[in-house]
This record gives structure tokens, sequence and C-alpha cells, in this order.
């Protein structure tokens, strides 16, 4: 059976979108690491916050959607 790092490896080599997402998820984790090295946040600032984190989790839900899906395709051929 394969582990979800193995999914991911093989939906890195083979799908486009899975590659945009991790790296826009990235961007996104870099950009909230920056803001929060700050002590204090002006009010437009948390809301930058809020969205960027917002982002990043709908990014990984929809890379996690992916591996699932990969999976039960996966399980289904080899039930076959």
């Amino acid at each position: 059976m394969l582990t979800e790092h193995m999914i991911a490896e093989r939906l890195r080599q083979s799908n486009h979108e899975f590659r945009e997402l991790e790296e826009s998820h990235h961007r996104l984790d870099a950009e909230l690491n920056e803001l929060q090295k700050r002590h204090v946040l002006t009010p437009a600032e948390e809301v930058v916050k809020k969205r960027l984190q917002k982002e990043k989790l709908a990014k990984k839900d929809k890379l996690a959607e992916l591996i699932r899906l990969y999976r039960e395709h996966d399980m289904q051929h080899a039930a076959h």
C-alpha cells in the first residue's frame, strides 16, 4: 500500500495542479512566517494574516483531496 508521502511524490512528478498547489502552499507559509515574526500587527496586517491562513488551509485541503483521489483510484485498479 502506498504511503501518503509516496503518493505525494508521484503526484509531484505527474500532476501539474498538485505541484502548483504545493508551491503556492509553501509561498503562503513563508508569508505567514514573515508576518508572525512581528510582535504587533496592525489591523490591516491581521486581516492579511487571516486571509493567508484561509488560503493556506484551502490549498492544504485540496492537496489532501488529490492524494485521497489518487489512493482511491490506485486501490480500484489493484482490486481488478
